[in-house]
């Protein structure tokens, strides 16, 4: 599971003003035990990609169908830029690649089927994946996560300090994170 949004910009001059307009949630309830960790590494994958809808009618849900295009996706880690970030930190910590080339008119006529669909112009996607790993009962475990856990265990990792994790349903998820004490590296 993944926490994405959309941000539909018909054309990219707009982007500036759709930048605010995506935020994560946090969808990983912290209902599990809780295990202690010095080694951790929080990552939010970035993505952005260039969609387009075809369609005989838009009026008619079933003939619609999405089309995507050229995507960059960039991995931030424990909130240190990483190599190949164009822009960022943003509102929410992330560093962004650069953007996608836009779709161009043979793209997107090559990927209409028939003569009387329709299109809408190209619009520019942006999506977060958020995980953690660390190591716990000898193992090293990745599992996924919200906003606020990346963001309090990239804190924790600037600080040097331990974190409490807490897992989500089943301990398929970090629902909490909680800095606790500092350590050296």
């Amino acid at each position: 599971m993944s926490t994405a949004s959309s941000v539909w910009i018909p054309r990219l001059s707009a982007l500036a003003l759709g930048v605010g307009l995506f935020a994560g949630c946090d969808t990983y309830p912290a209902t599990g035990n809780t295990i202690t960790t010095g080694t951790y590494e929080a990552r939010a994958t970035v993505t952005y990609t260039w969609q387009v809808d075809y369609a005989r009618s838009f009026d008619q849900q079933r003939t619609i169908r999405r089309e995507t295009f050229a995507s960059n996706r960039l991995v931030n880690r424990n909130g240190v830029r990483p190599e190949g970030a164009v822009t960022g930190p943003d509102e929410e910590g992330l560093w962004w690649p650069a953007l996608p080339p836009r779709p161009t008119a043979e793209d997107l006529e090559a990927r209409q089927r028939e003569a009387i669909e329709q299109r809408t112009d190209p619009l520019l996607q942006k999506q977060v994946d958020y995980a953690i790993t660390f190591d716990y009962d000898g193992q090293r475990r990745t599992l996924p996560t919200s906003r606020s856990v990346y963001r309090e265990a990239s804190r924790a990792f600037a600080d040097q300090q331990i974190l409490e994790l807490t897992f989500g349903p089943g301990e398929q998820s970090i629902g909490a994170a909680r800095r606790i004490a500092s350590f050296d590296r």
